[in-house]
């Protein structure tokens, strides 16, 4: 009989299923919950966009592209990232597509991470910087992020937590899952902790386009830091495309010859008709992004007020499309909390401790939902607060 504890990965069987899972499994064996877990737009991809894959399957364009991404693909990344952001990437060696923004990481981690290194990783944060790092072989240190500073990331934290084996920085901004931003100040001063340095950063910016309060700067675009920057990101939450897996990186070539290696090898290329769609989303799509911003940005400002309304405190958050509400003053861990409040009034929200220990004491709540399924959550989840206060008094 097979002993498999001797043939499986000991750095594969050392992690921790996503603890969002938990609540999606149980999802699929409920009716009638109203569910604010999703991270993913509620918008439809647009018409234009769907249009372009269409058509590129009718003509037959159904080949593997260049590893890299197809040409014009890599060209309107390039124009785009000038156009929105200010940063310049040559198309031809210092952009790659990805299956999605999460290969993006991958690959970025993946190049640069040997045994022993250390990765700086900011949470509460995405999921996978931690266990991509840990089977990389490097070393995730975890820096808490705190709710007296809005959950953003201080010079003084950075510095405190940079050692000797420090390789990589991972800055997840705007922040799933607390909605946090960095501002070109802020961004300033973590620049000058790194610069004179050898470690590197990889900028997560999915949510980029998402950004509130004032125009999302990437850290790539201040003095001295475009050489030691790595950023992944994609067309999921832009412009509504979760479903046809692109993302994208944007780093140094000498950098990208690496992470081009790797993608070589395990992807081959991203899929072809969501690059001709990538295509026609970044020549046309400004418009479209303008449109769901503006509608986010609405129900931003209904669910915080709703919450606060219901006796839940949380900071307005100024990107992505979450709320990091705070559960914790109702004597309940946030597993315990979001546990109750999906059995007993049929509301799904992700328990803050999904997104690392430092979440505990608060909850995921998306608001990539329409206004009238965001209202009829938030009533279930007055009269859920309401009760748990009658049980404490």
């Amino acid at each position: 009989m097979i002993d498999y504890n001797k043939l499986l990965s000991k750095r594969a069987c050392s992690l921790q299923p996503s603890g969002i899972r938990k609540f999606f499994d149980i999802l699929d064996e409920m009716k009638d919950v109203v569910s604010l877990t999703v991270g993913q737009p509620d918008f439809v991809t647009p018409w234009h966009i769907r249009e372009a894959a269409i058509e590129s399957l009718e003509k037959g364009r159904t080949y593997y592209t260049s590893n890299a991404g197809l040409t014009p693909l890599r060209e309107e990344i390039s124009a785009y990232m000038q156009r929105r952001f200010d940063l310049n990437y040559s198309p031809k060696d210092e952009i790659l597509v990805t299956v999605g923004g999460s290969e993006a990481i991958d690959l970025a981690i993946r190049a640069i991470v040997d045994d022993g290194d250390e990765v700086i990783i900011p949470q509460p944060s995405f999921v996978c910087y931690a266990p991509i790092t840990t089977l990389a072989g490097g070393v995730p240190v975890i820096i808490p992020l705190k709710s007296e500073n809005n959950f953003k990331l201080t010079a003084k934290e950075l510095r405190e937590a940079i050692t000797p084996k420090t390789k990589l920085l991972v800055l997840p901004f705007p922040n799933n899952p607390t909605g946090a931003i960095m501002t070109r100040d802020e961004l300033e001063k973590i620049a000058e902790v790194l610069r004179g340095t050898n470690i590197l950063v990889l900028s997560d910016e999915i949510y980029a386009e998402l950004t509130y309060t004032g125009k999302h700067v990437s850290i790539a675009s201040l003095e001295g830091m475009r050489e030691r920057t790595i950023i992944a990101s994609g067309f999921s939450k832009a412009y509504a495309m979760t479903g046809w897996r692109l993302g994208y990186t944007l780093a140094p070539k000498e950098i990208s010859a690496q992470m081009f290696k790797i993608h070589q090898y395990a992807i081959m290329c991203a899929p072809t008709a969501s690059q001709f769609a990538a295509i026609e989303a970044l020549k046309a799509g400004d418009g479209d992004i303008e449109y769901m911003k503006e509608e986010y940005n609405r129900r931003r400002i209904f669910i915080t007020k709703g919450l606060k309304d219901a006796g839940i405190d949380c900071f307005c958050p100024e990107g992505a499309f979450y709320v990091f509400a705070n559960v914790g003053d109702f004597g309940l861990s946030s597993d315990e909390f979001c546990t109750r409040l999906l059995y007993e009034a049929g509301v799904a929200i992700v328990p803050g401790s999904a997104f690392g220990d430092c979440g505990e004491g608060f909850a995921r709540i998306s608001y990539a939902y329409s206004i009238k399924h965001i209202s009829t959550a938030l009533e279930k989840i007055s009269e859920f607060v309401k009760n748990l206060k009658k049980e404490n008094n």
